[in-house]
């Protein structure tokens, strides 16, 4: 068993936090005041008291360090080693329509490279999180990703373009629909990256992919995946913090989905 560092502790703890504000305003959901930031992208006042207590907890308990969150932007810190990337409320949607599916995420940024990450399930009270070299845990329990092999047992999760997103992606995810689904065993869409890629560490999902995402969405869930012995690339052979476009699985399932969905492209070239 083991035990989170200093730091860990602290993020789990802010998680913990803002997931007891989320889950007060989870069970008043039809009272909250929404407001419409973008197509299909809305935001809440719980995303704003969840995101305020993340950041007066962690500023508490590590002054200088910097952030980047979805509301706040960046804040700039005096400790320009270390930086959290916060998602205070993953699955935004499921939230207002009263789905008990979503998440607080919380990574760490340390020298450039993601160091730490947290990912707390409020409905189902489950704390993920993994630190560089001390693995990957679900509280006390040790997570590895799942072993199978063949393409055809797994069940892989995805993510949907949404309203506002050019035609042309909503385009290529149904290409890319179209090739995966013939030859796996399921394909799932639960609308919270962070906790799609919590399961694939968990070993519930075996892989996932999605394109388009923003860090906070996904930096603690990578470190997650990748202390589970799990891997993590770029869809296109990029940056994936920089582009979003992500493919996470255990080592032998990763280039067989990986080719599938190139030929989705190749397959909708004209």
């Amino acid at each position: 068993m083991s035990k989170p560092s200093p730091v860990g502790t602290v993020m789990i703890k802010a998680a913990r936090d803002a997931g007891r504000s989320l889950a007060r305003d989870f069970g008043e959901v039809e009272h909250l005041q929404v407001s419409r930031k973008g197509p299909a992208d809305f935001v809440s006042n719980a995303d704003h008291r969840a995101e305020d207590i993340i950041y007066e907890s962690l500023t508490k308990a590590r002054p200088g360090y910097g952030f980047l969150m979805e509301e706040r932007g960046v804040v700039e810190g005096t400790d320009k080693s270390n930086r959290f990337i916060v998602d205070p409320l993953d699955g935004t949607l499921n939230f207002l329509h009263g789905q008990p599916h979503y998440a607080v995420s919380i990574g760490l940024e340390r020298e450039g490279k993601l160091f730490c990450g947290v990912v707390y399930d409020v409905a189902k009270n489950e704390i993920f999180w993994a630190e560089t070299g001390r693995g990957a845990w679900l509280d006390q329990r040790k997570l590895m990703v799942a072993g199978r092999k063949r393409i055809e047992e797994a069940v892989i999760a995805t993510g949907t373009p949404w309203v506002g997103k050019s035609e042309g992606a909503h385009r290529r995810f149904a290409q890319e629909m179209a090739s995966m689904t013939p030859v796996c065993a399921g394909i799932r869409r639960y609308g919270s990256a962070a906790l799609d890629l919590a399961y694939v560490a968990a070993g519930r999902f075996d892989g996932f992919w999605e394109r388009g995402l923003k860090p906070w969405d996904i930096a603690a869930g990578i470190v997650l995946v990748r202390e589970a012995g799990g891997h993590v690339e770029e869809l296109d052979g990029g940056d994936v913090q920089t582009t979003g476009n992500i493919l996470a699985a255990n080592e032998p399932l990763l280039p067989k989905i990986k080719d599938q969905l190139r030929h989705a492209k190749a397959f909708g070239e004209d």
